[in-house]
């Protein structure tokens, strides 16, 4: 009889300004923000955001933060109700599918609110709108002032019994099985082309939120990388950008984790200024079982 290992999730995580950002001065537009501190789970949740990048999104690398807090907040506190009863997982699935999206676009609109009426619009952001996209877009966000924080969202909670995955936006979630297969477990929108997105400052956002549950059977896949467009935007085509699932795969394997650490940010770097130009923010969870665990530390 085979003995199945149990198995811990560790992250790896970065954010790096775009190389078009460096050159005009434009900040950080991205966000990441994970849960426990530690990086190691299950359960383990990380969350990745991306400002829109028009002009009418001014206050967009707020929006991300916010959007990456909202939704870290609400997923442990559905872990921690999760951890008191005894739902199956049909039932968890189900609370995930009714309960998740509007809860999570209710709090970063009211943390949107929040901020907004401690900070109000000043008339520098304002004049700065009108100069460059005329007084009708600054109109516009006077109107609807969460577009001036808009951003998506990506995220994946990792637990023992199943996988969440959450995309309000554009961005990729890649799924890499131990044989360097590259699967998605949501199908991209095609309504996604060029700088065309859905987004968080929308009314009623949450009907756009895809989410896809998978229960445990068998072995979990070896990676997940879950990346903002300014990474796939990077590579000439798809297939160039799907191989990176397999090639991370075996350089965690023949190099180890601190090794990719320490790398990381310089690759990132290296992409947006050869390719986008986008900020550019990576999330790598990489399964380890207890067999696996002990051989690496003998």
């Amino acid at each position: 009889m085979t003995t199945r290992h149990p198995s811990q999730w560790h992250l790896i995580g970065q954010s790096v300004r775009g190389a078009s950002h460096v050159r005009s001065g434009l900040p950080n537009q991205d966000a990441i923000l994970w849960g426990p501190e530690s990086g190691i789970g299950p359960p383990l949740i990380v969350a990745l955001s991306d400002g829109h990048g028009s002009s009418k999104s001014f206050r967009s690398h707020l929006g991300s933060a916010l959007a990456v807090e909202s939704i870290v907040e609400l997923l442990r506190e559905f872990v921690d109700l999760l951890e008191q009863g005894s739902k199956s997982l049909t039932a968890i699935k189900r609370t995930a599918e009714e309960r998740l999206p509007q809860e999570l676009v209710r709090r970063w609109q009211t943390a949107v609110d929040s901020h907004l009426l401690a900070h109000p619009f000043t008339p520098e952001e304002l004049a700065c709108l009108a100069r460059d996209r005329g007084e009708q877009a600054s109109d516009e966000v006077l109107e609807h002032p969460r577009l001036a924080y808009g951003a998506t969202l990506l995220t994946v909670l990792a637990t023992d019994a199943f996988l969440l995955f959450l995309q309000l936006g554009d961005g990729d979630i890649l799924l890499v099985a131990e044989t360097g297969e590259v699967t998605r477990p949501l199908t991209r929108d095609p309504r996604l082309i060029a700088n065309e997105t859905t987004s968080l400052c929308t009314e009623r956002a949450w009907q756009e939120v895809r989410l896809c549950f998978r229960a445990r059977h068998g072995d979990p896949p070896a990676l997940i990388i879950i990346a903002t467009d300014g990474y796939a935007n990077s590579f000439i085509n798809e297939d160039a950008f799907l191989k990176v699932g397999s090639d991370l795969l075996e350089i965690l394997q023949t190099e180890g984790v601190v090794w990719v650490e320490e790398n990381l940010p310089s690759w990132l770097e290296e992409a947006s200024a050869m390719g986008s130009g986008d900020d550019i923010t990576l999330g790598i969870l990489l399964r380890v079982d207890e067999e696996t665990r002990a051989r690496h530390s003998a």
